[in-house]
């Protein structure tokens, strides 16, 4: 028996003497790396004004127009590319009716950019976007994901002062008299940062 307590005993103090070797004092160090933020940038187009471009015109008949002016911006922190897009209420007055879209470049726009019969007249400083019948659909670039012919391209916080002129063309016919129609303009725009 006591040859068994002496045994326990040593195996016991043979463990003590282990454990009391890997708890010894040792050097050590930690580095820590922070500051991985990861952020997303954002996407944001604004018009103004936000609904009407030119003044309601009542009573028209032919060789009368209307003229107005919007500022289109990028409001958010990524370059975006937008297009224009149009929808009307009367399809037989807004495809007896001319449209011109143009991007201003001097301190106003070069108005009346239609001639009484509906053709269009030369510009002195703005850049044409679009000239053609108001009731098509598609009038500058494509809403459709990707870089497409006539989408506008704006940096951020940039701006584009656009001028927007409708006719109805002296040669208008009696088919439209009575018509009363209103045109929406969409702008659709999406990133072109890893979007080609």
């Amino acid at each position: 028996m006591v040859r068994k307590l002496i045994g326990t005993v040593v195996i016991m103090g043979a463990m003590a003497a282990m454990l009391s070797l890997s708890v010894l004092a040792v050097f050590t160090d930690s580095d820590a790396v922070g500051t991985n933020s990861f952020a997303t940038g954002s996407l944001s187009l604004t018009t103004s004004p936000t609904s009407t471009i030119w003044t309601a015109v009542t009573a028209a008949v032919p060789g009368d127009k209307a003229t107005g002016t919007l500022t289109v911006t990028n409001a958010g922190t990524l370059s975006l590319r937008y297009a224009v897009s149009g929808t009307n209420t009367d399809a037989t007055l807004s495809a007896g009716m001319n449209l011109r879209i143009g991007l201003k470049g001097g301190a106003g726009c070069d108005f009346p950019y239609h001639n009484d019969n509906g053709t269009t007249t030369s510009l002195t400083d703005d850049t044409q976007l679009y000239a053609g019948l108001l009731n098509v659909a598609l009038l500058m670039g494509s809403s459709a994901q990707g870089d497409d012919a006539g989408d506008r391209t704006l940096a951020a916080s940039a701006t584009d002062d656009l001028c927007f002129a409708v006719v109805l063309p002296d040669t208008a016919t009696n088919s439209v008299a009575g018509l009363s129609n209103t045109t929406t303009f969409t702008f659709d725009s999406e990133q072109t940062v890893n979007n080609p």
